[in-house]
């Protein structure tokens, strides 16, 4: 019977008393930790099979030398897959015309991973067999062949067998592409084609487990111009869906700390609104052990309800955070497991265990003097628990993202911000004090200031909470506009390489005839970097492999009177004569300098150049972008190849078409499908991060809503005493609007600044984006804080002043 009625009393002190924000505020980081740990799985599933299937294989050995076919059957065992593949370049006659082609030669059980999509008359293939042929559409028109004629591949005529529709590789390099088409590997002796001296690459894929390629790692020793390739390097959209996942982690620890402190301000309410209640039970004879199961028993319910709601609630947020990623996920989806199901209360419980569970001791070691006087409860002694509860999170967080940069900085930045904060607020708050004269607001400010430390701390809790709710905003936003940049809507799709100067004017006027949008010209010369400040690389690194991937193979070189647009200079200055301006990125890898004179070879001639300018280039943005621009006097009168970049829309494509058959030697490089894909990705990932953003706005108002609704119910004493000694309604409703909307503006202005400086630190350390201001924020979060206090103020002040009207 005593049970029963203790489970009964339990029941009803969750369900009527003080403590449904606390089940809110658990189940919110539940449902959090479920949704975003089940969804970060499958987002790490995207990158690896998106970038594997990038790669056509798991892993891939890229060599400029060919291995041979033993030691490729010998890495080929404990269920790993292989297939080789040779490229060239060669000439390709059909009987009308003749045309430079880069070709692919594969095994038939190319690719390991992806789709091949080779089109005839049949259908839809997948396999490329001895004897056939396949073209990339534009050479059908270049070559004037169809399915079925003859086109001669060095010494072997090969029968044109359809369409390459598309194919899983997909290369960014704009400076080294031809025309493509596909013949069968075994075809390739018989053509005569690769010989002593021919520029070939080749390429020989992996497919297996994890395990099973690193250990094909560990048995293959490199050689000179070899390098393994994996799906790290090897997938553009992975430095999108990267970041949205930095997103992602960062947003779920923000909401993971608002709801903590939702949690601590409602247990510490909960136990000041309980003491004296407990303090009479005790008066009473009830023992510490019943107090102790009573609390118990709230805090398993307690647990048990919040689990189930945000397991619920998680469950379901994951399905729609999903929802508009559903044509970048993998179909079918793969499975999450029991992780998320696990952790999500595993980390409610860990968060829980300080918040809960210190205000809770505190409330148990109360003594019964606290009925008669209430300060007894807080010179209760300190229980040696407490220390210990505090250590487990900070303990399992340390141990769980120790190396995480990014959330070390922002707990750092919030801990440094909060004090601040408080300490500012405080400051402004006495300053205004001695200079108002109203009588409301001189009262309301006495009476923020009557305790620094409270009113620092309430303070400092709403502007840190705008301030949160701010950055998320922000920070989503600032990732989005940078991926719009990045890629913006009318970027150019089309590369045009190889004109020759005699044709560059008849080319560009042929787009310009056209009315399409496109790029300056950009003379190229293909040479390497050999020596900075007269200290030649190869004698400084003469392993090959531990230089700087621009020190091991060619780069291309271009020279202009004027900085291009879509650059930023960010040292010296433009131009000088001799000089040569360097990119940011090689700039630093490298440790050049401006002053530095480096020394170029271009057709095994070595010329010098000083550095007179660094600039800051965007490499995504499918504009034609260099690591070295000279100054034309240095270098103009080298043999040069001209590139231009425009952009087709859709049902464009025969302009495209009539440019190759008009101009058979310039070489064309079709990026519509990679630029289109690239784009839905942004879309889909927009979609998400907005949801997810909402999601954190929710968690922010939960802890606003608790903050004001503590606050408050403090005031109900003082609004008695008040009317007690004979203050009006008017005075005391007025008084209370003036105190909440100072404080409102108060903190509201705290969090522009304090926003301004965490979004500062996060975009140039945590995401690596450029540092900006926000001017939208400095009038509209002061307005948006002061309408949401107003807007729960006038909430709860009417149950408030409920006893004035007796």
């Amino acid at each position: 019977m005593k049970n029963n009625l203790t489970w009964r009393w339990a029941w009803r002190e969750l369900t009527h008393g003080q403590l449904w924000p606390v089940v809110a505020a658990l189940a919110l980081i539940i449902a959090c930790v479920f949704a975003l740990s089940a969804l970060a799985g499958r987002i790490e599933s995207v990158l690896t099979q998106q970038g594997r299937s990038m790669l056509a294989a798991d892993m891939v050995l890229r060599s400029n030398q060919p291995v041979s076919p033993d030691t490729v059957s010998a890495l080929s065992r404990d269920g790993v897959e292989s297939s080789s593949q040779t490229r060239f370049g060669t000439m390709a006659f059909s009987e009308n015309d003749m045309q430079l082609i880069s070709v692919k030669a594969v095994e038939s059980n190319y690719p390991l991973r992806g789709v091949l999509e080779l089109q005839n008359a049949q259908g839809i293939q997948s396999q490329v067999k001895p004897g056939e042929l396949w073209l990339e559409e534009r050479l059908f028109s270049l070559l004037n062949v169809k399915p079925g004629d003859k086109v001669d591949v060095g010494d072997l005529t090969l029968t044109v067998s359809g369409k390459i529709v598309s194919e899983p590789e997909l290369s960014f390099n704009p400076f080294s592409q031809m025309p493509a088409a596909m013949m069968h590997l075994s075809d390739v002796e018989a053509a005569g084609v690769v010989r002593p001296g021919s520029r070939v690459s080749y390429r020989y894929f992996f497919r297996g487990d994890d395990d099973a390629l690193a250990a094909v790692k560990d048995t293959y020793s490199l050689q000179e111009g070899q390098r393994w390739i994996d799906e790290n390097t090897g997938d553009r959209t992975g430095d999108i869906l990267e970041r949205s996942r930095g997103y992602l982690s960062l947003t779920v620890v923000l909401v993971i700390i608002m709801a903590a402190a939702t949690l601590l301000l409602t247990c510490q309410h909960y136990v000041d609104s309980r003491t004296q209640t407990l303090a009479m039970v005790k008066s009473l004879g009830a023992q510490r052990s019943w107090v102790r199961r009573w609390l118990g028993r709230q805090l398993v319910m307690l647990m048990l309800m919040a689990t189930a709601l945000g397991l619920g609630f998680g469950f379901m947020l994951e399905y729609l955070l999903r929802l508009p990623l559903g044509d970048v996920l993998p179909s079918p989806l793969p499975g999450y497991g029991l992780l998320p199901w696990l952790l999500g209360p595993i980390v409610a419980l860990l968060v829980a265990l300080p918040a809960l569970g210190i205000p809770l001791i505190r409330l148990i070691e109360a003594p019964a003097m606290s009925v008669l006087q209430e300060q007894t409860s807080v010179k209760a002694r300190k229980n040696p628990w407490s220390w210990l509860l505090a250590a487990v999170p900070v303990l399992a967080l340390i141990a769980w993202s120790y190396d995480n940069r990014l959330l070390w900085l922002v707990l750092a930045a919030l801990v440094v911000m909060l004090s601040l904060l408080a300490a500012i607020g405080v400051m402004v708050l006495r300053f205004a004090q001695k200079r108002v004269r109203h009588p409301a607001f001189k009262l309301a400010l006495s009476r923020i200031t009557r305790n620094p430390a409270a009113s620092g701390a309430q303070l400092g809790a709403l502007a840190t909470s705008f301030m949160l709710l701010t950055i998320i905003w922000l920070l989503r936003t600032d990732l989005l506009e940078d991926w719009q940049q990045t890629l913006p809507p009318d970027a150019p799709n089309v590369f045009a390489l190889n004109i020759a100067k005699s044709e560059l004017d008849d080319y560009v006027g042929r787009l310009d005839t056209n009315s399409l949008e496109r790029s300056e010209a950009y003379p190229i010369v293909r040479g390497r970097l050999v020596a900075s400040n007269g200290e030649h690389y190869a004698e400084l690194t003469p392993d090959r492999q531990e230089r700087d991937e621009a020190l091991r193979r060619e780069l291309n070189f271009t020279w202009r009177d004027s900085l291009p647009s879509h650059n930023d200079l960010i040292a010296g200055q433009w131009p000088t004569e001799g000089g040569v301006s360097v990119e940011s990125g090689i700039a630093d890898r490298l440790g050049l300098k401006l002053g530095d004179v480096l020394t170029f070879s271009v057709n095994s001639q070595e010329f010098d150049a000083t550095v007179n300018s660094i600039r800051d280039v965007e490499w995504r943005n499918m504009k034609p972008n260099f690591y070295f621009i000279f100054d034309p006097a240095l270098v103009e009168n080298l043999p040069a190849n001209w590139l231009v970049s425009f952009r087709l829309e859709d049902g464009q494509s025969e302009i495209l078409n009539q440019l190759g058959r008009d101009f058979q030697t310039v070489t064309l490089l079709d990026l519509r499908t990679m630029s289109g894909r690239i784009q839905v990705i942004l879309r889909q990932v927009s979609l998400s991060l907005s949801v997810l953003a909402g999601l954190a706005v929710v968690s922010g108002l939960l802890l606003l809503l608790t903050l004001l609704r503590i606050t408050l119910a403090e005031r109900q004493r003082e609004i008695m005493l008040y009317r007690t000694l004979g203050a009006s309604k008017k005075r005391i409703n007025t008084t209370l609007w003036a105190e909440y909307g100072i404080m409102a503006l108060v903190s509201g202005c705290m969090a522009v600044g304090g926003a301004e400086l965490a979004m500062a630190g996060l975009l140039k350390w945590g995401v690596e984006l450029p540092v900006r201001i926000h001017p939208e924020v400095w009038l509209s979060l002061p307005t948006l804080a002061v309408g949401l206090v107003f807007v729960t103020v006038a909430w709860m002040l009417r149950g408030l002043l409920e006893p004035l009207k007796r």
